[in-house]
């Protein structure tokens, strides 16, 4: 009689919840994984716990009485957000911005790109089991909200641009805060690559993990960090400058293999040159008037505009549908999020369970703008 023991053993599967409520998904996003022992066999992001309506909502708001839903999108770059709807509805309308208003909008959202980031930074290296690099990174970022903190009264969720310009100007104080905080992150970047770049933990929990090449990440629409980490450099400033970028000098870092190494070093590239675009809109921020001068109603003329800018996580599109009233007929987001969160359907089959971690979190998602 056959020893049962010695018998083969038949693949069995079986399901897992990560999420909504894992502290790693940082939101309410549910992976639901079918798995084969450690390996995943299946992938489906579940979305829709957080959903708010805000683009229906905009339907019976003025454009004016909208302008703080855009910051609830993504609320880790919501001042981007705010900076393109306010960019789409003056370009529907024909505003012209004054320069000094500009400047001052690129100021603040690349401030508002590397808050994004530091954050990101820290919370990934912290799921991945470093807690000392979060300690740095946030320490930074709180930096950051102090200086935003001053011109627009928020430290989150921003409202500070306003058709045709900004709420309030910046005064000598904001400048020198700036300043000093430019000067004070590039001292950092030391500290940054011999705690997490260097560290031959963090290097094998990254490398060759999650990676998304070329093909894939064109094929779900994927724009942002993860596209560039994968040899494309796209990005919104450069292919379709809007505001004051086409004056200002910078680059576009990319990776080469688009694994989760690479997206992690695309981003710490960015802050840097973040800080090199902050730098040339100070030492050329112009006098003037900070708004020009609009209605308190905008009533835009009938057709359809779409304009897009550049957030943290990639490529931001406001489509709107005007007829002529002063209250947007339709409007739709078009936001990173979205396609990059899907990509995890092909590319988490295969890897291990314990890599999933490392996955998302290079990925970079925020579930409300997913969720909106």
């Amino acid at each position: 009689m056959a020893n049962e023991f010695l018998e083969p053993i038949t693949e069995q599967t079986f399901y897992l919840n990560m999420g909504p409520q894992h502290p790693s998904t940082h939101g309410v996003l549910r992976l639901f994984l079918k798995l084969d022992g450690e390996y995943i066999v299946e992938a489906d992001p579940v979305i829709g716990y957080g959903h708010r309506g805000h683009e229906k909502m905009a339907e019976s708001h003025l454009y004016e009485q909208f302008l703080p839903n855009t910051s609830r999108m993504d609320y880790l770059a919501g001042l981007i957000f705010n900076h393109g709807y306010v960019a789409a509805v003056e370009k529907m309308a024909g505003i012209e911005v004054p320069p000094r208003a500009e400047y001052i909008r690129v100021i603040c959202a690349e401030l508002n790109r590397i808050s994004s980031h530091l954050l990101w930074f820290g919370t990934y290296v912290m799921d991945l089991g470093g807690f000392t690099p979060f300690l740095y990174s946030f320490d930074d970022r709180e930096n950051i909200l102090d200086i935003l903190d001053r011109v627009s009264g928020s430290r989150l969720t921003y409202s500070y641009c306003r058709f045709g310009g900004v709420s309030r100007d910046v005064d000598d104080e904001f400048i020198t805060a700036t300043h000093q905080f430019v000067e004070r992150l590039r001292s950092r970047w030391d500290d940054y690559h011999n705690l997490v770049t260097k560290n031959v933990i963090f290097i094998h929990r990254a490398k060759d993990v999650g990676v998304i090449n070329r093909e894939l990440a064109l094929r779900f629409g994927c724009t942002g960090p993860i596209l560039r980490a994968a040899g494309v450099p796209y990005d919104v400033r450069k292919a379709e400058p809007y505001s004051v970028y086409s004056e200002l000098d910078f680059e576009i870092p990319t990776g080469t293999k688009g694994d989760a190494l690479d997206r992690y070093l695309v981003r710490l590239q960015e802050m840097e040159q973040s800080l090199h675009i902050i730098e040339q809109a100070l030492e050329r921020l112009p006098d003037g008037a900070i708004k020009a001068a609009v209605p308190n109603k905008v009533r835009p003329p009938r057709g359809d505009y779409y304009f897009a800018v550049e957030s943290a996580r990639g490529a931001v599109g406001f489509y709107i549908v005007s007829d002529g009233t002063s209250y947007p007929y339709r409007l739709k987001a078009r936001v990173p999020s979205y396609g990059n969160l899907q990509v995890l359907t092909e590319v988490l089959p295969g890897t291990l369970v314990a890599d999933t971690i490392s996955i998302l979190g290079s990925i970079d998602i925020v579930v409300p703008e997913v969720d909106r």
